[in-house]
């Protein structure tokens, strides 16, 4: 098995999208996750540039809309702009923490149908605000539509029930047999992004996250997957921590980013194949 490493669009500094690209194609990662344009123009583009640079794209969906049928129909285009680009996947933000359950399985089932139309696969991100918000609204979902598959991103569940999960490993293991990708960012209890997986303050946390990115990991290699993908996903401001008054990131997050991939290419590089 391949393991795919992917940074996060989101925070990259430099100027164009080009230069972006290549900053991180020159620093090793395999691919990029990213909103995709909605200008035509602009995603020929983009999909010309990722062809260029020999990079691989998961595209990010964000579904905009304060109720079921405005995020429907905002599905329904976001996931059709995707279509002229070749993507890994598709991930998913969709549906909302204050909605009652059946509205939320009524956007995620919606998103499941399109994505079997369009033929392109589709992943709904744990994350905090969304349908997938906490361990329990999850479990409720994969009850009503069990073929579901997810980006694993534990930060948001962390912060959310304000510890490491150490009591719901039943439904953290539920989601690792789905999950499909990971976004490797270590969040704690208080918080969906530590300051500096780096310092030895954090060292529990990252252990935490790394268990659960391990097992997603070793699922796939036992099922003989081809490739599993990894995107190093630590956020600019205000995730990052600043200093007060001078907006002044605590943290570099390139860096981090970058010795996130590192660091997991040393913990899981014995599940890939030579």
């Amino acid at each position: 098995m391949k393991i795919k490493y992917l940074c996060t669009m989101w925070g990259m500094g430099r100027p164009t999208v080009e230069e972006n690209l290549n900053l991180i194609k020159d620093a090793g990662f395999d691919g990029v996750e990213m909103q995709v344009p909605r200008n035509m123009a602009e995603r020929d583009r983009l999909g010309s540039l990722l062809n260029k640079i020999d990079l691989d794209l998961v595209a990010q969906v964000r579904v905009e809309g304060a109720s079921a049928d405005a995020q429907i129909g905002s599905l329904e285009k976001e996931l059709n702009n995707t279509l002229g680009l070749k993507t890994l996947l598709t991930n998913v933000h969709c549906g909302k923490d204050y909605w009652p359950l059946a509205e939320n399985i009524r956007v995620v089932s919606i998103a499941q149908k399109l994505a079997s139309e369009f033929g392109i696969k589709i992943l709904h991100e744990i994350h905090r605000a969304r349908a997938t918000f906490c361990t329990t609204a999850t479990m409720d979902i994969i009850v009503a539509l069990p073929d579901i598959r997810f980006t694993a991103d534990f930060s948001h569940w962390c912060c959310v029930h304000n510890s490491l999960l150490q009591n719901q490993q039943d439904s953290v293991d539920r989601v690792i047999e789905r999950s499909d990708y990971i976004h490797a960012r270590v969040g704690s209890a208080t918080s969906p992004q530590v300051t500096d997986p780096r310092a030895d303050e954090w060292r529990g946390a990252v252990e935490a996250h790394v268990s659960w990115w391990k097992k997603i990991a070793e699922h796939h290699k036992n099922n003989n997957a081809e490739f599993f993908p990894v995107c190093s996903e630590f956020g600019p401001p205000d995730y990052m921590v600043t200093l007060p008054s001078t907006g002044k990131p605590i943290a570099d997050q390139w860096d981090i980013n970058c010795y996130m991939k590192e660091m997991l290419k040393e913990r899981l590089g014995h599940l890939v194949e030579t």
